[in-house]
């Protein structure tokens, strides 16, 4: 068996964290989430002032960067781009915002955001994706 790596919980932080800042330094308030790679929560940060409805999307779109090991905006691309089958996908959130985290050539989890636009909430997942390293 080959071992894989792991996302802890000290990485969600550091995502998270990066994503924040980021957002932080725009005035964007958002939902952050970071999700396992079986994509599971590990990490929800909600900035004051974002909308409830924002929480369980950003939670989705991170679900979706991990399910499908790539940016949601990928599938929101692929419809765009006149794929609507893409619409029929299970446990698809094609809106940008969710990025995978991938750490030495592993899928680890993955960032979700939502509260502002979606080019803007994929600029801030990208943000703390970065912070991983790897």
């Amino acid at each position: 068996m080959r071992q894989k790596q792991a996302l802890t919980l000290e990485d969600a932080r550091r995502v998270a964290a990066a994503a924040h800042a980021h957002a932080a330094a725009k005035q964007w308030n958002v939902v952050i989430a970071i999700v396992d790679d079986g994509g599971h929560l590990v990490l929800l940060e909600r900035r004051d002032d974002t909308q409830m409805g924002s929480v369980q999307v950003a939670i989705e779109k991170a679900k979706t960067a991990i399910a499908f090991r790539r940016p949601s905006q990928a599938i929101e691309g692929a419809i765009a781009g006149g794929r609507t089958v893409m619409l029929k996908l299970p446990g698809a959130t094609p809106i940008e915002g969710g990025v995978p985290l991938v750490f030495q050539g592993d899928f680890v989890g993955a960032i979700g955001v939502s509260g502002v636009t979606s080019q803007q909430d994929g600029e801030i997942a990208q943000a703390g994706a970065a912070a991983l390293g790897g």
